[in-house]
C-alpha cells in the first residue's frame, strides 16, 4: 500500500495523542513518538519542529528528565480532545429534543482575535452561525460552552438559550441554511467509499497485516473521521435529506476501528516508553 503524505504534522500528532497518547498517562518521550510518526513517513527534525511549534501555540508542553523530553497536553489541549472523544467514539445522532441550543456574543471590534477564536470554538462544538452575532446547535453543547466562555473570559459578552422553531420556516429549512448539507453528504459519502473497502478487505480471510500496518492505518482512520467534529454536530435525521450516510459512516468506523485495535495497541505499545513521574522536572521546548 502507498504511504500517504502527512501535510499537516500538528494536526496528526494531534490526533495521536486523543486516540492512543492520553490512554497512556497522557506523556510519551519525544524518541517514542519520533518512532511513531517515523511509521508515517515523517522526519525526526519534521516532528521536533511539529511539536516545538505545537507547544508555542499550547496545545502541547514539554518536561525534560536528565537528557530526554516529554511531551504532554496542555489544559488547553486536554479540554479540546475531552470534547472531542465522545463525539469521535460514540454515534452523535442521538434523539433530538426538538429544541435548538443558540449562542449570542456581543464582543467589541477592539477584541476581534478573541471574537475570532470564540467563533472557531463553536464551530468544534458543532454550532452554525444563525446570523453574524448568533449561532446554534442541535443537541446540548451548554456545558463545553461555558468552559470555553470560562477559558476565554468573556462571561461579560455571551448568552445561551434554549428555543424551539415556531417559523415561518421549519428545522429542515433552518439546517439547509445553517449548515451546507450537500458537503457534509459529499465527505460522508467520499469517507464510505475511501474505507468500506479497506474494511471488507480486513475482514477477509488471509493473514493479517502487521502490527505496524494496522497502526498506521487505525490513525488515518480517526484522523480522516474527526473532521466530521466540524462538518456535522449530529444533525437530526428529520432535518437532513433522505437517504443521509451518517450512519454508514459511523458503522464503518467503528467496525474497523474494532478490527485494527488489537494489533495496532501492540504495535504501540511496544514502541511507546512510560514517561517517570514527575518531580519537579524543568520544562523543555523541545
Amino acid at each position: 500500500m502507498k504511504l500517504r503524505q502527512i501535510t499537516r504534522p500538528r494536526s496528526f500528532i494531534f490526533t495521536l495523542f486523543g486516540d492512543v497518547i492520553r490512554n497512556y498517562g497522557g506523556e510519551i518521550w519525544i524518541g517514542s513518538l519520533n518512532q511513531l510518526m517515523g511509521e508515517f513517513g515523517l522526519s525526526e527534525q519534521a516532528v521536533r519542529a511539529a511539536v516545538s511549534r505545537m507547544a508555542r501555540q499550547d496545545w502541547l508542553k514539554a518536561r525534560r528528565v536528565g537528557n530526554k523530553a516529554y511531551y504532554s497536553l496542555t489544559e488547553h489541549g486536554r479540554r479540546i480532545i475531552d470534547q472531542a472523544s465522545p463525539r469521535i467514539y460514540h454515534d452523535r445522532s442521538a434523539a433530538w429534543d426538538g429544541h435548538w441550543r443558540i449562542v449570542t456574543y456581543r464582543i467589541p471590534e477592539r477584541q476581534r482575535s478573541l471574537r475570532d477564536r470564540l467563533r472557531k470554538e463553536l464551530i468544534f462544538l458543532g454550532c452554525a452561525m444563525l446570523s453574524p452575532s448568533t449561532w446554534l446547535a442541535p443537541h446540548d453543547v451548554f456545558q463545553p460552552f461555558r468552559d470555553v466562555v470560562a477559558a476565554l473570559g468573556i462571561s461579560e459578552h455571551v448568552d445561551a438559550f434554549m428555543a424551539e422553531n415556531v417559523g415561518p420556516h421549519d428545522d429542515r429549512a433552518l439546517a439547509a441554511r445553517c449548515w451546507d448539507l450537500p458537503a457534509i453528504e459529499r465527505a460522508y459519502r467520499e469517507f464510505v467509499a475511501a474505507y468500506r473497502p479497506r474494511l471488507e478487505r480486513a475482514r477477509a480471510a488471509g493473514p493479517p497485516p502487521a502490527e505496524n500496518t494496522c497502526f498506521v492505518e487505525r490513525e488515518w482512520l480517526v484522523h480522516d473521521y474527526r473532521k466530521f467534529l466540524y462538518l456535522d454536530p449530529g444533525l437530526p435525521d428529520h432535518v437532513v435529506p433522505a437517504g443521509w450516510p451518517r450512519a454508514e459512516a459511523v458503522a464503518i468506523f467503528t467496525d474497523y476501528y474494532r478490527l485494527l485495535l488489537p494489533r495496532a495497541t501492540r504495535f504501540f505499545e511496544r514502541v511507546y516508553r512510560a514517561a517517570p513521574p514527575a518531580l519537579g522536572g524543568v520544562s523543555a521546548s523541545g
